[in-house]
């Protein structure tokens, strides 16, 4: 299975026995980590019916559904942190998500895979054609991303919207950090922490 660029920036800003909900949480492996690492109470919402079961073998609590449903469940500050990690190109409504997330959590993460990276913007330059790349290993015609977002999209989306960014990293497809000078075009993953 490849490393997750971003479970290893994610683990290091969660705290001991914190309540965390992660969104899209896929076989649960992240929360299967902080709950044996960091003795958190966490929760995972998953709508693939074959990662709801891994997660289920693992010991994982999981609510299987939409995680827009599932979120409202849930009072206000009822986590300390909410993650979406590499699901926000997938949400039908991304602007609807973020918003619940840092309702019903004191804070939230999120990282996504930065589609401004020179090697997206050369292989469509040169092939006229949508770049399958080893962190978008998908065809145009079978790919889960309904959304194309940029990390210059995603930070003036978080200054129209009033989202406070508390962090930010990010990092290319090695794990190497990139500095935040040229990361829309050098980096491939990005991550961010959250509040309002």
């Amino acid at each position: 299975m490849p490393i997750r660029l971003d479970y290893e920036y994610i683990e290091k800003h969660i705290s001991e026995k914190s309540r965390v909900l992660d969104l899209g949480c896929g076989d649960g492996k992240l929360l299967q980590d902080l709950i044996r690492e960091k003795e958190i109470d966490g929760r995972g919402i998953e709508i693939d019916e074959n990662s709801v079961r891994k997660c289920i073998e693992k010991g994982v609590p999981v609510y299987h559904g939409d995680m827009q449903e599932g979120m409202k469940m849930f009072q206000e500050k009822s986590f300390d942190c909410v993650i979406l990690s590499q699901t926000l190109q997938q949400t039908l409504k991304p602007k609807e998500v973020m918003h619940e997330m840092l309702r019903v959590g004191k804070r939230a993460i999120v990282s996504f895979p930065n589609f401004g990276h020179w090697s997206i913007r050369l292989r469509l330059l040169l092939t006229g054609r949508a770049p399958v790349t080893p962190l978008l290993p998908y065809s145009w015609y079978d790919t889960p991303n309904v959304k194309i977002l940029t990390i210059k999209d995603f930070m003036n989306f978080c200054s129209e919207q009033k989202i406070k960014i508390v962090g930010k990293r990010f990092f290319t497809k090695n794990f190497i950090a990139c500095p935040a000078f040229g990361a829309n075009f050098f980096s491939s993953i990005a991550i961010f922490n959250l509040e309002n």
